[in-house]
């Protein structure tokens, strides 16, 4: 039986709501940032910034942005430890039992991002479902419902252990999973059971087994998750393309990562007469935003889920941030956001472009600091250098430049990361060098460990020797031919447009 006739009509509602943020966009946050501030009073972060007081006003913005002052997790991690311990009225009212783990700081190995009940409810369920309503809205044709949604998630592996076994911490993903509506679990495989698996030795064939002989209408996750996914079941079913095992599949919600690196493969492999690709900016913090137009780049940004939203053009990263009043389209913003999870004026470390503004549409464009996320490992410069410290310690090596990037994975290799290196001094065992840096970072980055493990979505990094002078030369390119104390070496790079241009001036 086909659902999706009732589920449109039921979801065109909601969609239809958002035709109206260009004209009520501004009330409609003014009114979020009321509401989180009025729930939160009686918090003790209420009543240090005297959140009763700034509740009464009619427009709190600018009254707000003066007594609250903007952080990173840094400043909040004693604050989030005290509610993973079962602290209630910290950082948002009552008590917090789930926290998403994501990649750390130079604080620590994770983040602990709290996942309140209002939150999950309001902002991570709410922000799926204007995702789902764009698609049905924009393809009527869609039969969506007459099958089975795949839904690839993490698990509840971590690395604390609290104290009240209540507490849940691990991937969004597992959290968003284990507290679905019931009634979802109808239209989706694979079994919770088998979603929340920890081994992904034993996880993978259980998809695949959940999976090869489904009439699958719809998938979601991590491209590059959800690739590895899908070669294991063209595999088992002797296929060439995905489309010939699930002939229905129309469209693939994505998100956590660049899609682009991955459009070619998936376009080879779907029947591209009926499959779509629909963006959506799903992150631990929030689910922020979601394509509406099939086919358009850019992103609507949600603005009724619980989220006030704050930005600072990067053109001038020491400005006042403004709110959505006040963006321009074609700048790059830092996104500052206020949540029903407790997080208030939080620096995230994303980067948008606005692409519109009348209604606010962005494309997420880049991390505030250097990173690695192709493949979902939110490999931080940070991580990287105390990793390349440790490593060439203990092997009696020294470093004059490198660059790292990663190289995708194609239709028969996994991803990795590649390190171009240029050596003051050359360790002695190059192979065992490259191995204990991929150790030590597994160590330093829980996120990189996971899509590590058993070899199943990322290989080994893999580490190639250019030699002295490259980089000068490579930045005398850059610079007209001249070379400058204010032109760096980007350490990590997200995409190989860096890589590749240091490769040619080595002549590799």
């Amino acid at each position: 039986m086909d659902f999706t006739p009732l589920a449109s009509k039921i979801l065109r509602l909601k969609s239809l709501r958002t035709d109206r943020w260009a004209d009520t966009g501004e009330d409609i946050q003014t009114a979020q940032l009321r509401s989180l501030l009025s729930r939160s009073a009686d918090t003790e972060i209420g009543r240090r910034h005297g959140y009763g007081e700034l509740k009464k006003l009619k427009d709190p913005r600018k009254e707000f942005a003066a007594r609250v002052p903007m952080v990173s997790y840094e400043e909040i991690r004693a604050d989030v430890m005290r509610m993973v311990a079962g602290e209630r009225d910290v950082l948002w009212r009552g008590v917090c039992r789930s926290f998403a783990q994501s990649s750390g700081t130079s604080g620590g190995r994770s983040k602990y991002i709290p996942v309140t009940d209002e939150n999950l409810r309001r902002c991570h369920y709410h922000g799926a479902s204007y995702s789902v309503s764009h698609y049905l809205r924009q393809n009527p044709q869609s039969r969506l419902f007459s099958g089975k949604s795949m839904i690839l998630g993490g698990s509840f592996d971590n690395e604390v252990r609290p104290a009240d076994p209540r507490v849940r911490i691990g991937d969004l993903s597992a959290t968003l999973i284990d507290r679905i509506n019931p009634v979802v679990n109808l239209f989706r495989i694979p079994d919770k059971k088998t979603a929340l698996m920890v081994d992904w030795e034993k996880k993978l064939p259980a998809l695949v087994e959940a999976s090869a002989y489904a009439d699958i209408t719809s998938i979601s996750g991590v491209p590059s998750w959800f690739l590895t996914v899908i070669m294991r079941v063209m595999d088992r079913r002797g296929a060439d393309r995905i489309s010939e095992v699930w002939p229905n599949l129309e469209v693939f919600f994505h998100g956590g990562i660049s899609f682009d690196p991955y459009h070619d493969i998936y376009a080879r492999i779907t029947d591209q007469e009926k499959m779509h690709f629909m963006e959506s900016y799903n992150a631990s913090e929030g689910f922020f935003a979601a394509q509406d137009r099939i086919g358009v780049p850019g992103m609507l940004l949600i603005l009724d889920n619980d989220v006030y939203y704050e930005f600072i053009d990067m053109s001038d990263p020491l400005s006042e941030p403004v709110d959505i009043s006040d963006l321009e389209a074609g700048h790059n913003y830092e996104m500052i956001i206020t949540s029903s999870n407790g997080l208030w004026r939080y620096r995230i470390g994303d980067t948008v472009r606005v692409v519109t503004v009348n209604p606010v549409r962005i494309m997420v464009s880049g991390r505030t600091k250097s990173f690695i996320n192709a493949f979902g490992e939110e490999l931080m410069e940070d991580n990287a250098e105390h990793a390349l410290a440790e490593t060439c310690a203990r092997h009696n090596a020294a470093i004059s430049n490198y660059t790292a990037a990663p190289v995708y994975a194609s239709d028969h290799k996994r991803g990795r990361h590649q390190w171009i290196v240029e050596w003051s001094r050359t360790p002695s065992d190059m192979r065992a060098f490259a191995a204990d840096l991929d150790d030590t970072l597994r160590r330093l980055n829980s996120d990189y460990d996971a899509k590590r493990n058993n070899t199943i979505f990322l290989d080994p990094l893999e580490i190639t020797n250019v030699p002295a002078g490259t980089f000068d030369k490579w930045l005398m390119t850059m610079g007209n031919g001249k070379l400058g104390g204010q032109r760096k070496i980007p350490r990590l790079c997200n995409d190989r447009h860096i890589a590749d241009k240091v490769l040619a001036s080595a002549g590799l």
